[in-house]
């Protein structure tokens, strides 16, 4: 083909920018596109060093994180500014990830400005409009945009049926994520974490890698995790519980008044993204609400407890890989003890299948965007 596939990938926080790196990367070496990427920062250091990590330059940086900004503020913002560059470029298709506020605010961008508009990570459900919050309504308003949808897995190509999306709009695709942690881990050599505070940590003891900084668990649940945790270091003399902390002061308040002063609790700043896989890896467990950390655990043959009462991957708690850990004391602390000192519990979910990808699921949706456009005949498989 003479002319290039003009396609523009938004995104904005630390999580889309590790999904959407590799697709990123993928999009670039292919000699069909011409491949720009439009950030937004809603996150600014964490969106950084992951763009760092990969190697990639925005085209076009919004730049608006601003302190106490608020969803409001995010998204009128995020509008405005993709709204802008989108009228500019006139690309052929806009790609957006998952669930957060600049992805809502890009698809729209795309609608008005006529773009056709492409869901990475699409059709994820929990119906609870409140759990999470925001990401299942951003989530649910972009799939309605989308003109085309890339899902992570066929439960998800169901929920997107379910709600009449068009089948033939429809690619089962494997999740990015995995791409992401597999090119890191292939990296060869003995490793040094950037955060001197881990490079210290008892490799002959059980690690809990810790992370919290959803919404509906700022307050009272944060602090009753937090008391539980302590409760499950305090009670097994071998556990080291390590949190690299989410720069949101709310997190960050919660997480020092609860755990600070413990020689076995270890807190520090937000890592790097090949430093948080490298620690997930060196993990006994896990014990998180992030989305993104659920769908690495399985690969990782770590047990994983999801500190929410809902979550939106539930191919991992069938499969045996998570389990809802809810966010109250009693049963965050149940939850983790179980992994911790039932043997049987595990090792089933250590053993437990990885219902998330492949690996490929970029090269996927490199060929899915090339059979949306009518370049390519043949519909690629799904994962």
């Amino acid at each position: 083909m003479d002319k290039k596939i003009n396609i523009v990938c938004a995104f904005g926080t630390r999580p889309e920018a590790i999904k959407m790196s590799p697709l990123v990367l993928a999009l670039r070496a292919h000699p069909a596109f011409d491949t720009k990427v439009l950030v937004t920062a809603q996150h600014r250091e964490l969106l950084d060093s992951v763009l760092d990590t990969f190697g990639i330059v925005p085209d076009h940086d919004l730049n608006i994180m601003r302190g106490g900004q608020t969803l409001t503020e995010i998204v009128t913002k995020a509008l405005t500014g993709a709204g802008e560059y989108l009228n500019e470029i006139r690309p052929d298709i806009l790609l957006v990830h998952g669930d957060t506020a600049t992805t809502f605010a890009a698809s729209l961008a795309g609608f008005y400005a006529g773009v056709s508009v492409g869901h990475v990570e699409a059709g994820l459900r929990t119906y609870n409009k409140r759990e999470p919050y925001p990401e299942e309504m951003n989530r649910l308003l972009t799939g309605r945009i989308a003109d085309v949808h890339f899902a992570p897995t066929k439960s998800a190509r169901q929920n997107l049926l379910n709600e009449n999306t068009p089948a033939d709009s429809i690619y089962v695709t494997g999740n990015t994520e995995i791409d992401a942690i597999l090119s890191i881990l292939s990296k060869e050599g003995e490793y040094r974490y950037k955060r001197d505070a881990l490079n210290g940590l008892d490799k002959n003891g059980r690690l809990i890698v810790m992370t919290s900084h959803r919404r509906e668990n700022l307050g009272q649940p944060m602090t009753d995790m937090c008391r539980a945790l302590r409760r499950v270091v305090d009670e097994n003399p071998d556990v080291t519980l390590v949190w690299p902390i989410h720069p949101n002061p709310d997190v960050r308040t919660a997480a020092y008044a609860e755990l600070s002063g413990h020689n076995r609790i270890v807190l520090t700043d937000a890592v790097d993204t090949e430093d948080m896989y490298r620690l997930a890896g060196s993990a006994f467990m896990i014990a998180t609400d992030s989305a993104a950390i659920q769908e690495i655990s399985p690969i990782l043959n770590k047990p994983c407890v999801v500190l929410r009462n809902v979550t939106e991957r539930p191919e991992g708690v069938e499969t045996g890989a998570l389990m809802l850990g809810g966010n109250s004391y009693e049963t965050v602390y149940g939850a983790v003890k179980s992994v911790l000192n039932d043997t049987g519990v595990y090792n089933r979910m250590a053993a437990a299948a990885n219902p998330f990808g492949d690996g490929k699921a970029s090269q996927r949706i490199v060929s899915a965007v090339l059979h949306h456009l009518g370049i390519n005949s043949d519909r690629p498989d799904d994962f």
